[in-house]
């Protein structure tokens, strides 16, 4: 099947009009397994009338760079890429002196007033596990922890929710459905890994729960992101419902990830896949665009493309 015919079939199963978005996190430069994402996001939006918000998901402050953070975007430029919101200029990097609420690190005080609520509903306990925990956990029985609370019982033991006390909320049991229009309908288990956290003990907002707050707020109802990310779908969609959105309104698409020779999910370390590196070394964004289309089958081979033909057949 061509690349046309894969993003016309998703596409036609896409809510009219939907939104969706592309949130690298300025931990590194843009790879091919982002240029990737990016044909997707941007494509299923094309094809389905709908927009495209670009996001900096820079939460991880210990790693997220400015550098990162303006690399990513003239990558983005060079590609072809643009977002149709924000609009073009200081609201993209909150370089402006006023806050952006399309960077994660602009949004401090909304992120405190979600946790607040949760807090106010007796969702949030403090935490003392660490990874470490959780591993001694898994050597002792042989498996990972699942299901509710984390392996020291921390929700029973009432610790005060101080700021270098880590945060986790309390997700509940049960099931959670959902729709990915490449893997099919499915549910899953909020628990599988234990309660999620929210903060940790450097105060970092995490990945699922800053993600998640921006998607309510963005008015985000595609998600397209890697099939890495598709056990965690049952998870957010949760803390979701309990943050009051509706989990039913999201449709997802978990494609194929763009695998190094030796079967390694690409990292932003990996120099032989970075757009730097390759516009660097001559190629164009054509190149570049058609070999990040046929790792992820858009595209039966490898040939320089651009994105409007990709779209057009």
């Amino acid at each position: 099947m061509t690349g046309r015919l894969r993003l016309a079939a998703l596409a036609a199963a896409v809510p009219p009009g939907a939104r969706t978005r592309f949130a690298p996190a300025p931990t590194g430069y843009l790879h091919l397994g982002h240029v990737a994402n990016a044909l997707v996001v941007w494509g299923l939006a094309r094809l389905a009338g709908g927009t495209v918000v670009l996001r900096i998901e820079d939460h991880d402050r210990v790693r997220s760079r400015p550098a990162f953070e303006a690399a990513l975007l003239d990558d983005l430029a060079w590609l072809g890429f643009s977002a149709d919101e924000p609009a073009p200029g200081p609201a993209v990097s909150g370089r402006g002196g006023s806050p952006a609420a399309y960077r994660q690190s602009d949004r401090e005080a909304r992120y405190r007033a979600v946790l607040e609520a949760l807090v106010a509903a007796g969702r949030v306990y403090g935490c003392r596990c660490s990874r470490a925990t959780f591993a001694r956990w898994r050597e002792e029985h042989g498996r990972d922890w699942s299901g509710p609370g984390c392996p020291g019982g921390c929700r029973g033991l009432g610790l005060p929710l101080e700021p270098r006390t880590p945060l986790r909320v309390a997700v509940g049991d049960g099931v959670e459905p959902y729709r990915d229009l490449l893997h099919g309908p499915g549910a899953g288990a909020p628990d599988a890994s234990g309660d999620v956290l929210v903060r940790d003990r450097d105060g970092n907002w995490t990945y699922h729960f800053a993600v998640v707050v921006d998607d309510l707020d963005q008015g985000i109802d595609l998600v397209v992101r890697g099939e890495d990310l598709l056990a965690a779908t049952p998870l957010q969609l949760r803390l979701r419902r309990l943050l009051g959105g509706d989990p039913a309104r999201l449709v997802f698409v978990h494609h194929p990830l763009v695998r190094a020779a030796d079967g390694r999910k690409l990292s932003k370390s990996a120099g032989d896949s970075g757009v730097r590196e390759l516009r660097a070394a001559g190629w164009s964004p054509e190149r570049v665009i058609g070999a990040a289309a046929a790792a992820i089958g858009l595209l039966d081979a490898p040939r320089p493309i651009r994105f409007e033909d990709l779209l057009e057949g």
